[in-house]
């Protein structure tokens, strides 16, 4: 099915200074992304933030995995999405660190709840980068 192990290729490219923002790629696609130090940490902002990739890697790893087990469960739904929420804070040793992230996940268009649920399971269980970090993950979904 999968052969591992698997890489991935990433490029970043920053300039000297925090008030300059930087480019940052992967091999998969030509689209750069523009990164910044967020305004919460004193920097300018304008871009996406370490904090903003870690959350988005942890939801479109969500998204991913729940496209796969829903196409392998024969799951139809017309639309999920998920907003999100990072706590970034301080842990038992005072270092900063991301402390939590609620997924608040809307499933429309699904004619099998309880198929739904079985699939969100699986996804829950089979995401590989929710299952990499120590983030305290919280989920709370809504079915239409």
């Amino acid at each position: 099915m999968y052969q591992f192990p698997m890489n991935f290729l990433l490029t970043t490219t920053a300039t000297s200074g925090v008030d300059t923002l930087w480019t940052t790629t992967a091999a998969s696609t030509d689209t750069a992304l523009t990164c910044a130090i967020p305004v919460e940490f004193n920097g300018p902002g304008g871009g996406f933030s370490p904090e903003d990739l870690y959350g988005l890697a942890l939801s479109n790893c969500f998204v991913a995995t729940f496209k796969v087990f829903a196409q392998f469960s024969k799951l139809s739904y017309k639309e999920l999405q998920i907003k999100s929420e990072l706590t970034v804070d301080r842990n038992e040793k005072g270092q900063p660190w991301m402390a939590q992230i609620k997924l608040h996940i809307k499933l429309t268009g699904i004619e099998n709840k309880n198929l739904a649920e079985r699939v969100f399971e699986k996804t829950k269980n089979g995401c590989l980068i929710l299952n990499s970090v120590n983030t305290e993950k919280l989920f709370e979904v809504t079915y239409e």
